[in-house]
């Protein structure tokens, strides 16, 4: 193993430790100047979190600037695989090209990226400075990643849309053109404010000035100002339609030349798909992303060589040279790749223990346990649990009978119908706040102009409050846990059809299956389900009501919340159930279920936020096609733009979160982004997944929860001018 002096500092300690190539050595650079890049240069960034078992985990990211030499670029390479070395093989590897950095990598940068002229060889150093003779000009692009460049110090390389910042030693000037975005110009003073205090200790003035109020210093420095032409367009954000786009290869070099083999034309792919003899590459390519996995057990040469592989594939393919590379050891899996295997399983799954790889996005998020008793006052456990609170405030609810509602009596709450369609509206305290949430409730064979109504009328219910409540659509089977809670002691039935309107019940079928399942609050769900062997489940309990008899089936991993519920749905439907558990089971009950077949006996996965952490996107239909753009890193409020229709994406339901200034068209195409969002993901969701609208000043604690530091009262002056006041 090749030894380097740096490498015994790194990955010591949570935290982010960064290095740039000089000379063909690794020279650190001071921890406040994190976050710039000289464009000449080549560095090496290693992110390094404690994960839940409490063993180091490690992003390690080699950084190229877009005027680096070939011999840098090979040094940063040749650093990158013998840290790897000394850390056992452990990091997660990035290949990072300037201006197209994955989001892992600017998220650790959430005040943005600053590109700078120059590097190591024209001997400009990273330092800590008090220097008065600074005179450079920066370009501030970007609303979800925000990257400064260093541009020369001129009027022609201005424009209307942009921020720029120019930076004069002792004076820091933030200007910004006429019509560049409110929310664009707070974090351009993210920037200049960290210019000030990083690199400046806080010594510098700091002016923020608009297109047409220039200070003479600047006008002194730049001379008259002309006409400025309008912004160039860079749009960053993603088509969905290729997030979906994946083949797997086998990688082999023998003889020096890089040599693929197709295994899998089509994701998900299968995880038995992956030997660990081999190394394999994901391609991604039309969505910019390539991912190599490194089995444990390959050879070493071909694990060393796997970011040269990476390179040849690119070319190979024809993609672009900045296309993003995410090299993984077996079992250090990052969800983004997971997302393309079908019932992906780690192997610690099984024990309950957290998965090998914590995402950048949640190393912050503490995990809690649920606790009903403080449940009302926690966000970050309504939020992981999707329980705003237990469910005892009052509600209402509706059934949709063409296109009016009629309330439902309350002896039959918690009783719905394949054939109806549902309105329920739940008012909730949280933190002493009141909210309201509107369930829009629909049977799988509920008639369409029924399932049109009923959207129309939860739009009506809304207005009726004033707008504020939160809209959640919901498709039969696909139940959210807050839903459940709302019955009391009672189980949420879903019968399979029929309807409960007077004269509208169909006749019972012989056989009737029920597949009964516990939120973590403990409320039970009964859905009936196909009266099919197939349809049992190990971590469930099932009651079959038949002709033949009636039999409560309790599965292996199944709760004791479970059989209760089970007990109660019994009672419900008037029958005395034979208790029988996973194993014993009679012939007669076989019969029942027209004889054997196999189903799923593995139990239920509880550690759904490291396999699934939340993602925040920005999204946009102008165009015509159904464009994303992620936000990186640790997800704050200001990452909430307010011109903006965003998704928020916690796995179990899908928030489509509308921002005050957001375009008509977008907050009335806002439902169907997320009917986009579900359908473009590489994962092969569920399209019943629940939409829940979200509208900005209501956010209730399921939602909330998953930001760092919620504030309330955020929206209730102008971002910009508090931020501007506090310089």
């Amino acid at each position: 193993m090749v030894y380097h002096r740096e490498f015994e500092r790194a990955g010591q300690a949570a935290g982010l430790q960064v290095w740039r190539v000089e000379n063909m050595e690794l020279v650190p650079v001071p921890d406040n100047l994190h976050g710039g890049f000289f464009t000449g240069d080549a560095y090496l960034v290693l992110h390094t979190v404690k994960n839940r078992s409490g063993a180091m985990q490690y992003d390690l990211h080699y950084w190229q600037g877009s005027e680096c030499s070939q011999d840098e670029s090979g040094a940063a390479v040749i650093f990158t695989v013998q840290m790897d070395d000394y850390l056992h093989g452990l990091p997660v590897q990035y290949r990072e090209v300037q201006g197209h950095e994955s989001s892992t990598f600017t998220g650790y940068f959430k005040k943005g990226l600053k590109y700078m002229s120059g590097g190591a060889a024209s001997g400009f150093n990273h330092v800590v400075t008090n220097d008065v003779e600074v005179q450079r000009l920066l370009q501030v692009k970007g609303r979800r990643v925000v990257r400064a460049t260093e541009v020369p110090v001129s009027w022609e390389s201005f424009n209307q849309g942009d921020s720029f910042i120019l930076d004069l030693g002792e004076e820091i000037i933030q200007w910004s053109g006429a019509h560049s975005n409110r929310f664009e110009k707070l974090k351009a003073t993210l920037v200049s404010k960290g210019i000030r205090d990083d690199e400046r200790c806080g010594r510098a003035k700091l002016i923020v000035c608009d297109d047409g109020s220039e200070p003479a210093r600047m006008l002194e420095v730049l001379g008259e100002k002309p006409d400025l032409p309008e912004a160039h367009s860079d749009d960053t954000k993603m088509d969905s339609a290729n997030r979906k786009v994946a083949k797997l290869y086998k990688v082999s070099n023998a003889d020096g030349d890089i040599e693929v083999t197709v295994t899998a034309e089509e994701n998900p792919f299968p995880q038995s798909a992956l030997q660990s003899g081999e190394c394999y590459i994901l391609d991604n390519g039309a969505n910019g992303h390539i991912f190599v996995w490194k089995g444990k057990d390959a050879n070493n040469e071909e694990r060393h060589a796997v970011l040269k592989s990476s390179e040849l594939f690119i070319h190979k393919m024809n993609y672009p040279a900045y296309t993003q590379v995410q090299v993984l050891p077996e079992h250090g899996e990052t969800p983004l790749f997971k997302q393309f295997f079908k019932d992906w399983r780690d192997p610690d799954d099984t024990v309950g223990m957290g998965t090998a790889y914590v995402s950048n996005q949640i190393a912050k998020i503490e995990k809690v346990e649920f606790d009903v008793s403080t449940l009302h006052q926690s966000d970050a456990m309504a939020a992981q649990y999707g329980m705003v609170d237990q469910g005892d405030g009052e509600k209402k609810i509706w059934r949709l009978e063409g296109s009016d509602k009629v309330p439902v009596d309350s002896s039959v709450f918690g009783q719905f119908y394949g054939g109806d369609s549902y309105i329920i509206l739940y008012e909730y305290h949280h933190n002493h706040r009141k909210g309201h949430i509107i369930y829009i409730w629909q049977g799988a064979e509920s008639s369409q102009d029924e399932i049109g109504a009923s959207a129309i009328l939860a739009v009506q219910l809304d207005d009726e409050l004033g707008g504020s409540a939160v809209q959640v659509h919901v498709v039969q089977g696909k139940e959210p846990a807050h839903l459940m809670s709302l019955f009391g002691d009672q189980p949420m039935v879903v019968y399979k059809g029929g309807t409960s309107r007077e004269g509208g019940q169909s006749v019972e079928a012989d056989t009737r299956l029920f597949q009964v399942r516990a939120n973590p609050a403990g409320h039970t769900r009964a859905v009936e389900v196909e009266p099919s062997a197939s349809c049992l489940n190990s971590s469930d309990v099932f009651l079959l009501v038949s002709s033949s008899g009636c039999w409560m089936w309790t599965g292996r991993s199944s709760s004791c919340v479970e059989a209760q519920g089970a007990e109660k749905l019994a009672g419900l439907l008037q029958v005395t159930p034979n208790q029988l558990k996973e194993g014993d089971e009679e012939d007669a009950f076989w019969d029942a279920l027209g004889g054997k077949e196999d189903y799923c006996h593995t139990p239920r996965l509880k550690n759904n936020i490291e396999a699934h952490p939340p993602r925040l996107f920005a999204c946009s239909n102008k165009t015509g096609n159904f464009l994303m753009e992620e936000v990186p890193g640790e997800l704050t409020q200001d990452d909430l733009a307010t011109d903006d229709v965003m998704i928020l994406d916690t796995w179990d339901q899908v928030f489509v979160w509308i921002g005050d200034d957001a375009r008509n068209e977008e907050k009335t195409e806002a439902a169907a982004s997320a009917v986009k969002y579900i359908e473009s993901d590489p994962a092969d969701r569920d399209p019943r997944t629940p939409t829940v609208m979200v509208k900005q000043g209501f956010e209730p604690p399921t939602f909330t929860g998953w930001f760092l530091g919620w504030n309330d009262e955020y929206w209730t002056d102008d971002l910009l001018e508090r931020f501007t006041k506090g310089l």
